[in-house]
Protein backbone atom coordinates (compact mmCIF):
# COMPACT_ATOMS: atom_id res chain seq x y z
CA UNK A 1 0.00 0.00 0.00
CA UNK A 2 1.06 3.59 -0.60
CA UNK A 3 1.80 5.71 2.45
CA UNK A 4 -0.99 8.07 1.42
CA UNK A 5 -3.46 5.18 1.52
CA UNK A 6 -2.26 4.05 4.94
CA UNK A 7 -2.49 7.62 6.20
CA UNK A 8 -6.01 8.13 4.87
CA UNK A 9 -7.25 4.78 6.16
CA UNK A 10 -5.92 5.39 9.67
CA UNK A 11 -7.28 8.95 9.70
CA UNK A 12 -10.74 7.77 8.63
CA UNK A 13 -10.74 4.85 11.07
CA UNK A 14 -9.72 7.01 14.01
CA UNK A 15 -12.32 9.61 13.04
CA UNK A 16 -14.95 6.85 13.10
CA UNK A 17 -13.75 5.60 16.49
CA UNK A 18 -13.86 9.07 18.06
CA UNK A 19 -17.27 9.95 16.65
CA UNK A 20 -18.66 6.58 17.69
CA UNK A 21 -17.14 6.29 21.17
CA UNK A 22 -16.62 9.72 22.73
CA UNK A 23 -19.42 11.00 20.49
CA UNK A 24 -21.85 8.68 22.23
CA UNK A 25 -20.51 9.73 25.63
CA UNK A 26 -20.95 13.43 24.84
CA UNK A 27 -24.21 13.50 22.90
CA UNK A 28 -26.34 10.90 24.72
CA UNK A 29 -27.94 12.24 27.95
CA UNK A 30 -26.92 10.55 31.20
CA UNK A 31 -28.99 7.58 32.33
CA UNK A 32 -28.45 4.46 34.38
CA UNK A 33 -26.48 2.10 32.24
CA UNK A 34 -24.92 4.74 30.00
CA UNK A 35 -21.43 3.40 30.72
CA UNK A 36 -22.46 0.08 29.18
CA UNK A 37 -23.82 1.89 26.13
CA UNK A 38 -20.60 3.85 25.70
CA UNK A 39 -18.53 0.68 26.09
CA UNK A 40 -20.53 -1.02 23.36
CA UNK A 41 -20.25 2.09 21.16
CA UNK A 42 -16.46 1.91 21.35
CA UNK A 43 -16.53 -1.79 20.56
CA UNK A 44 -18.92 -1.42 17.63
CA UNK A 45 -16.92 1.51 16.25
CA UNK A 46 -13.73 -0.53 16.22
CA UNK A 47 -15.54 -3.54 14.79
CA UNK A 48 -16.91 -1.49 11.89
CA UNK A 49 -13.56 0.19 11.31
CA UNK A 50 -11.75 -3.15 11.36
CA UNK A 51 -13.79 -4.50 8.48
CA UNK A 52 -13.80 -1.17 6.63
CA UNK A 53 -10.09 -0.31 6.66
CA UNK A 54 -8.45 -3.46 7.99
CA UNK A 55 -7.56 -4.69 4.48
CA UNK A 56 -5.77 -1.39 3.83
CA UNK A 57 -3.84 -0.54 7.00
CA UNK A 58 -4.63 -3.26 9.50
CA UNK A 59 -6.87 -0.82 11.40
CA UNK A 60 -4.55 0.22 14.21
CA UNK A 61 -6.36 3.57 14.81
CA UNK A 62 -4.31 3.87 17.99
CA UNK A 63 -0.68 5.01 18.39
CA UNK A 64 -0.15 2.52 21.23
CA UNK A 65 -1.16 -0.32 18.91
CA UNK A 66 1.11 0.96 16.15
CA UNK A 67 4.08 1.23 18.51
CA UNK A 68 3.24 -2.17 19.97
CA UNK A 69 3.30 -3.74 16.51
CA UNK A 70 6.66 -2.12 15.83
CA UNK A 71 7.97 -3.54 19.12
CA UNK A 72 6.66 -6.97 18.12
CA UNK A 73 8.38 -6.62 14.74
CA UNK A 74 5.05 -6.86 12.92
CA UNK A 75 5.31 -3.37 11.38
CA UNK A 76 8.18 -1.53 9.74
CA UNK A 77 9.20 1.28 12.10
CA UNK A 78 9.55 3.62 9.12
CA UNK A 79 5.78 3.45 8.63
CA UNK A 80 4.91 4.33 12.22
CA UNK A 81 4.90 8.13 11.71
CA UNK A 82 2.48 7.77 8.79
CA UNK A 83 0.11 5.76 10.96
CA UNK A 84 0.39 7.97 14.04
CA UNK A 85 0.00 11.32 12.28
CA UNK A 86 -3.03 9.96 10.44
CA UNK A 87 -4.52 8.77 13.73
CA UNK A 88 -3.99 12.11 15.45
CA UNK A 89 -5.44 14.06 12.55
CA UNK A 90 -8.46 11.79 12.20
CA UNK A 91 -9.08 11.92 15.93
CA UNK A 92 -8.89 15.72 15.97
CA UNK A 93 -11.38 15.99 13.11
CA UNK A 94 -13.67 13.60 14.98
CA UNK A 95 -13.43 15.71 18.14
CA UNK A 96 -14.22 18.84 16.12
CA UNK A 97 -17.26 17.14 14.58
CA UNK A 98 -18.58 16.17 18.02
CA UNK A 99 -18.06 19.70 19.29
CA UNK A 100 -19.87 21.09 16.26
CA UNK A 101 -22.90 18.89 16.85
CA UNK A 102 -22.93 19.40 20.63
CA UNK A 103 -22.82 23.17 20.15
CA UNK A 104 -26.29 23.06 18.63
CA UNK A 105 -27.99 21.91 21.82
CA UNK A 106 -30.50 24.19 23.49
CA UNK A 107 -28.72 26.33 26.06
CA UNK A 108 -25.37 25.99 24.33
CA UNK A 109 -22.36 23.79 24.95
CA UNK A 110 -18.68 24.36 25.62
CA UNK A 111 -16.12 21.58 25.79
CA UNK A 112 -14.25 23.24 28.65
CA UNK A 113 -17.30 23.54 30.91
CA UNK A 114 -19.09 20.30 30.00
CA UNK A 115 -18.44 16.59 29.93
CA UNK A 116 -16.41 16.20 26.76
CA UNK A 117 -15.48 12.57 27.39
CA UNK A 118 -11.97 13.51 28.47
CA UNK A 119 -9.60 11.20 30.32
CA UNK A 120 -8.11 12.00 33.69
CA UNK A 121 -7.63 11.20 37.34
CA UNK A 122 -8.74 12.78 40.64
CA UNK A 123 -11.31 15.44 39.70
CA UNK A 124 -11.51 14.19 36.09
CA UNK A 125 -12.03 10.57 37.11
CA UNK A 126 -15.72 9.54 36.98
CA UNK A 127 -15.20 7.49 40.14
CA UNK A 128 -12.67 9.76 41.84
CA UNK A 129 -9.71 7.42 41.28
CA UNK A 130 -6.17 8.69 41.80
CA UNK A 131 -3.07 8.83 39.61
CA UNK A 132 -1.79 5.39 40.63
CA UNK A 133 -5.09 3.72 39.72
CA UNK A 134 -4.98 5.40 36.33
CA UNK A 135 -1.41 4.27 35.66
CA UNK A 136 -2.19 0.64 36.48
CA UNK A 137 -5.38 0.51 34.44
CA UNK A 138 -3.85 2.15 31.37
CA UNK A 139 -0.73 -0.02 31.31
CA UNK A 140 -2.54 -3.29 31.99
CA UNK A 141 -5.49 -2.79 29.67
CA UNK A 142 -3.44 -1.40 26.79
CA UNK A 143 -1.18 -4.43 27.12
CA UNK A 144 -4.27 -6.63 26.87
CA UNK A 145 -5.48 -4.72 23.82
CA UNK A 146 -2.18 -5.01 21.96
CA UNK A 147 -1.80 -8.68 22.87
CA UNK A 148 -5.26 -9.40 21.44
CA UNK A 149 -4.56 -7.38 18.28
CA UNK A 150 -1.36 -9.34 17.72
CA UNK A 151 -3.20 -12.61 18.37
CA UNK A 152 -5.75 -11.86 15.64
CA UNK A 153 -2.88 -11.71 13.15
CA UNK A 154 -1.59 -15.18 14.05
CA UNK A 155 -1.64 -17.70 11.23
CA UNK A 156 -3.87 -20.03 13.24
CA UNK A 157 -6.45 -17.33 13.98
CA UNK A 158 -9.57 -17.29 11.82
CA UNK A 159 -9.25 -14.22 9.61
CA UNK A 160 -13.00 -13.58 9.51
CA UNK A 161 -13.19 -13.37 13.32
CA UNK A 162 -10.54 -10.66 13.68
CA UNK A 163 -12.99 -7.77 13.53
CA UNK A 164 -15.35 -9.33 16.06
CA UNK A 165 -12.51 -10.00 18.47
CA UNK A 166 -11.08 -6.53 17.96
CA UNK A 167 -14.52 -5.03 18.67
CA UNK A 168 -15.26 -7.13 21.75
CA UNK A 169 -11.94 -6.29 23.39
CA UNK A 170 -12.35 -2.50 23.68
CA UNK A 171 -15.96 -3.00 24.79
CA UNK A 172 -14.73 -5.14 27.68
CA UNK A 173 -11.88 -2.74 28.43
CA UNK A 174 -14.29 0.20 28.67
CA UNK A 175 -16.67 -1.71 30.94
CA UNK A 176 -13.77 -2.20 33.34
CA UNK A 177 -12.13 1.20 33.21
CA UNK A 178 -14.66 3.95 32.47
CA UNK A 179 -15.12 4.55 36.24
CA UNK A 180 -11.35 4.86 36.71
CA UNK A 181 -10.26 7.41 34.10
CA UNK A 182 -12.96 7.36 31.40
CA UNK A 183 -10.79 4.86 29.50
CA UNK A 184 -8.06 5.90 27.15
CA UNK A 185 -5.80 2.97 26.08
CA UNK A 186 -5.43 5.16 22.99
CA UNK A 187 -3.43 8.41 22.88
CA UNK A 188 -5.24 9.57 19.73
CA UNK A 189 -8.63 9.25 21.43
CA UNK A 190 -7.40 11.22 24.46
CA UNK A 191 -5.76 13.86 22.26
CA UNK A 192 -8.93 14.29 20.19
CA UNK A 193 -10.96 15.41 23.21
CA UNK A 194 -8.35 17.15 25.38
CA UNK A 195 -7.32 19.67 22.71
CA UNK A 196 -10.87 21.05 22.70
CA UNK A 197 -11.59 20.73 26.43
CA UNK A 198 -8.30 22.35 27.53
CA UNK A 199 -7.66 22.94 31.24
CA UNK A 200 -6.87 19.89 33.37
CA UNK A 201 -7.70 17.54 30.51
CA UNK A 202 -4.92 19.06 28.44
CA UNK A 203 -2.44 19.23 31.31
CA UNK A 204 -3.04 15.54 32.09
CA UNK A 205 -2.86 14.45 28.45
CA UNK A 206 0.81 13.45 28.70
CA UNK A 207 -0.12 10.53 30.94
CA UNK A 208 -2.50 9.16 28.32
CA UNK A 209 0.36 9.11 25.86
CA UNK A 210 3.07 7.68 28.11
CA UNK A 211 1.20 4.89 29.91
CA UNK A 212 -0.80 3.47 27.00
CA UNK A 213 2.43 3.35 24.96
CA UNK A 214 4.21 1.58 27.82
CA UNK A 215 1.29 -0.84 28.01
CA UNK A 216 1.41 -1.42 24.27
CA UNK A 217 5.10 -2.30 24.37
CA UNK A 218 4.50 -4.58 27.37
CA UNK A 219 1.70 -6.35 25.51
CA UNK A 220 3.98 -6.84 22.50
CA UNK A 221 6.76 -8.26 24.67
CA UNK A 222 4.33 -10.64 26.36
CA UNK A 223 3.00 -11.79 22.99
CA UNK A 224 6.49 -12.48 21.69
CA UNK A 225 7.40 -14.38 24.86
CA UNK A 226 4.34 -16.62 24.63
CA UNK A 227 4.07 -17.06 20.86
CA UNK A 228 7.53 -16.71 19.30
Amino acid sequence: MKKSQLFAAEAFGTFLLVVGGPGTAVLVPSFEGKALMVSLAFGLSLLVAAYAIGPVSGCHINPAVTIGLVAAKKLDAALAPTYIVGQLLGGAVGGAAILGVAGGVKGGFTASASNFAVNGWNALSPGGFNFASMVIIEIVLTAVLVYVVLSTGHAKFSAGMGGLTAGATPALIHMISIPVDNTSVNPARSFAMAIFAGGDALSQLWAFVVFPVLGGVLGAMLYRFIND
